[in-house]
This record gives structure tokens, C-alpha cells and sequence, in this order.
């Protein structure tokens, strides 16, 4: 028999020990070393306590960095313009083409304030308000990401945020670079280039010179994301992020080579990123594996992706769609393509994906740049209960309750006899206080 030289998990939803298997694969426990979460709690410890130059040392000294003080971390808004300006045309182009889709996309997801009277003159409502200040993390360790300074501060600036403060672990360079160009056309208010969870701490808590917070979005390595639950309380928070992920459902009838190539896109990210194939055809999954041997050689990040293969890919052999279906459903991706030739016929049973590709020809490397919708998105089967990042995520939302008198007199028994069930006695009289007779 002839082995493949690439190892990938292979499982069928026929096996009698499938779900633990899959559970196995998975590996969805987000069990972190306890030298880790030390290390982050007395980096964010120091930043609370020294400031900015905590902030200078933890950079230097993680980062290779050689800043004298937080001003050589700090990138104004005239580099930022230059950096623009310093693109090749092409380059150019495609980001500001990606900017215009996404914040066109974004545009219709902003929710306004809204109100009802009741008959006797009472009004209540919601008054929607953007954050003031937000912290946008732009990861920065394997590459670069000025698509994700588009897809964190576009949202945050068409939600009408006064303050964009992004931070991203990126040095400066004078010949340009598209993190830099891409917070020039995005919006951000100010750009250090900071880290780690030294960046969620002074975010968090504020320095000198770096502003504190409302809310912190974006993704990170596992500091970060550590960083991020140990401050979430003191700031908001988008979500707690994991490594990429792509689901794919397919029924035999798309090009093999895209299906590789789609689980390249992820797997390429880092060795923990996972790609997942779910398809009823045999013979198909069969032909998938042959296109991985096949254009795996020419892939500049080989290693990466094999390895990532190895250790979390899976190819599932699914009894039909439905059951295809559920067992994406059970995965609750951050990406699933539905790569089948009807699409939407399947949309409507997916209940757990943090965004939905549909059909052959929507790659999900489409949606990570330019697509519209942004591409912070749940992982680690988080979609089954947070969601895309949008407006929404940079808005929150007051109650208005203005009682007319016979409003208030209508419902001040209720409200008391309710109170008193509950032993809240100053409630109670708070509500029969306002009660007039003349109004019955």
C-alpha cells in the first residue's frame, strides 16, 4: 500500500467512535501554561505600575526593538501619510480598493436610536451611542496585517468613534509599509508600534502617553489573548481569539485543486491553524489529498502548512449534506465555504459559523481582504454564541423610559407589588409615591 507523504486525520461520520475522535481533533480546551499566565499578569502588573516605561522595556526586550523612550514607539500621523504615499500604484490601488468595500459593507450594519409612545403619552426607546475611545490590536508576528487595520478601525470609524488607537508589534520603515498605509486610509486616530500583552496592558490601564480604552478588539498570540481576559472588566473586550480555521463543506463537484488550496490558506497561518474538509464523496476526498501532494512542493510556507495539516487538518467523509451540515455545525467554524452547487439551499441549517462562504467560486481568502465583512470572526467554536466583528461591537446601547403621570400611575402597582414580593420596600414606595388618585 501507498502512504501519502502528507498525514492528515481522516474520520467518516459512520465510525462508531466518530465523535470522540473528532473531539480529539478539535482540541478546543484553551489550556494555557501556568508560566504563561504568570508572565502575562506581571507584564500588565508593571505596565499598571510603570507606565510608559514598562511598556519601552517589554518591547525591547520581546520585540528587538531598541527604543530610549515610549516617542520612539509612537508614530504620527504625518508617517502614516507618507507611508500611504510611498506605495507602488498597484499597491496602493488594492488597498484603498479593499477600504472602499469594507467600509461600504459596514455601512449597513449601523443601528440607530429608536422610540414608541404608548397611549398615555409615555415613551420609551433606545439611544444608540458610539464607543468614545477604542483599542485596535493588530497582530504582527509571522507577517504583516494592513487587512486587518482595515477590517478593526473601518468598523470602529463608521460607528462614529471619536478615538481609534491602534498598536501593532511592526518597526517603522522610511520606504513604506502597508500596516502604516492602510491606518492612514482606515481612520486611526494614533499608531504605537507596541505588542504583546505590554499593548493590552497600556491600552487597558492607560500610560503617560499611551491613552486608556473603552474597549479592545482584535487578535493576538496566546499572551495577547491571555492579556486580554485578565483586563476584560476594567475594558471591553471583541472576543477570545485562537488559531484560523476553515470548515469546508463540498459535494465532490468542485475543482479539487481550489479545495487544496482553500486548506493551504489557512493552514499557511501557523502550525496550530486548522483546515477541515467535509465532503461525501470518498473518491473526491481521495482526489483532494492528491492535489495537497501535488502543490504542497511549490508553497513558500511548506513547512507551516504541513504541519498544520498534520497536527489539527482533517478530511470527514459525511453520509450526505445534512450530515455534512451537522457536523460543521458541531465544529462552529470561524470560516465555513459551502462548496457545493446549491448553496443556499444549505445556508438557512447552519446555525454555529463565524462567516459563511457559499458556493465554488466565494474563497474565503476573498473575504480575509476585500470581500466587505470583516474578518475578525470567532474561533475555537466561540461561534456558537459571539459573532463577526461590525459596528455593532463598537456602539452600546441605553434604555430610555420616560413615564407620562398616568403612565407612572399605571404601573407603580405592578412595580410595587413585585418589590415587596422581593423585600424592597424603598422600591416599592419609590413606585407609590408617584400613584395619583385623581388619575385613576
Amino acid at each position: 500500500m501507498t502512504y501519502p507523504s502528507v498525514q492528515i486525520n481522516r474520520l467518516s461520520t459512520s465510525d462508531p467512535d466518530f465523535q470522540r475522535r473528532l473531539d480529539e481533533s478539535l482540541q478546543r480546551e484553551m489550556l494555557v501554561a501556568d508560566d504563561i499566565t504568570h508572565a502575562v499578569a506581571e507584564i500588565l502588573q508593571a505596565v499598571k505600575q510603570r507606565g510608559d516605561q514598562a511598556v519601552v522595556d517589554y518591547t525591547n526586550k520581546f520585540d528587538g526593538f531598541s527604543a530610549q523612550s515610549i516617542d520612539d514607539l509612537v508614530i504620527s500621523s504625518d508617517q502614516l501619510n507618507d507611508a500611504l504615499s510611498r506605495l507602488p500604484e498597484a499597491q496602493k490601488q488594492a488597498l484603498t480598493h479593499a477600504a472602499e468595500r469594507i467600509r461600504n459593507y459596514h455601512e449597513k450594519q449601523k443601528q440607530g436610536s429608536w422610540q414608541y409612545e404608548e397611549a398615555d403619552g409615555s415613551v420609551y426607546g433606545q439611544k444608540v451611542s458610539p464607543l468614545e475611545r477604542v483599542g485596535v490590536y493588530v497582530p504582527g508576528g509571522k507577517a504583516n496585517y494592513p487587512s486587518s487595520v482595515l477590517m478593526l478601525a473601518i468598523p470602529a470609524q463608521v460607528a462614529g468613534v471619536q478615538e481609534i488607537i491602534a498598536t501593532v508589534p511592526t518597526a517603522y520603515s522610511e520606504d513604506g509599509n502597508l500596516v502604516f498605509a492602510a491606518a492612514a486610509l482606515a481612520g486611526v486616530s494614533q499608531l504605537y508600534t507596541v505588542g504583546g500583552a505590554q499593548a493590552i496592558g497600556a491600552l487597558a490601564y492607560g500610560t503617560e502617553t499611551i491613552p486608556r480604552v473603552d474597549k479592545i478588539t482584535g487578535p493576538g498570540n496566546v499572551y495577547v489573548t491571555v492579556a486580554k481576559k485578565m483586563v476584560f472588566g476594567e475594558v471591553g473586550i471583541d472576543m477570545v481569539a485562537g488559531p484560523s480555521e476553515l470548515t469546508i463543506i463540498c459535494d465532490g463537484k468542485t475543482n479539487p485543486d481550489w479545495i487544496a488550496m482553500d486548506l493551504f490558506s489557512q493552514a499557511e497561518h501557523d502550525e496550530q491553524a486548522q483546515s477541515i474538509l467535509i465532503a461525501t464523496d470518498e473518491e473526491f476526498i481521495g482526489a483532494v489529498q492528491a492535489s495537497i501532494e501535488k502543490l504542497l512542493p511549490d508553497m513558500a510556507r511548506k513547512e507551516i502548512i504541513e504541519s498544520s495539516l498534520a497536527n489539527r487538518g482533517m478530511l470527514i467523509r459525511a453520509k450526505d449534506l445534512s450530515d455534512a451540515v451537522r457536523v460543521s455545525n458541531l465544529i462552529a467554524p470561524e470560516h465555513l465555504e459551502i462548496s457545493v452547487v446549491d448553496p443556499e439551499s444549505l445556508v438557512n441549517e447552519i446555525t454555529n459559523a463565524g462567516g459563511i462562504f457559499l458556493g465554488q467560486h466565494s474563497a474565503e481568502a476573498i473575504g480575509d481582504y476585500c470581500a466587505g465583512p470583516s474578518h475578525v470572526l470567532p474561533t475555537s467554536g466561540t461561534a456558537r454564541f459571539f459573532s463577526a466583528l461590525g459596528v455593532y461591537d463598537f456602539q452600546k446601547r441605553s434604555s430610555i423610559i420616560n413615564c407620562s403621570p398616568q403612565g407612572a400611575n399605571k404601573l407603580a402597582a405592578t412595580a410595587a407589588e413585585l418589590a415587596r414580593n422581593e423585600h424592597l420596600q424603598a422600591h416599592a414606595l419609590s413606585a407609590e409615591f408617584r400613584l395619583d388618585e385623581e388619575l385613576d
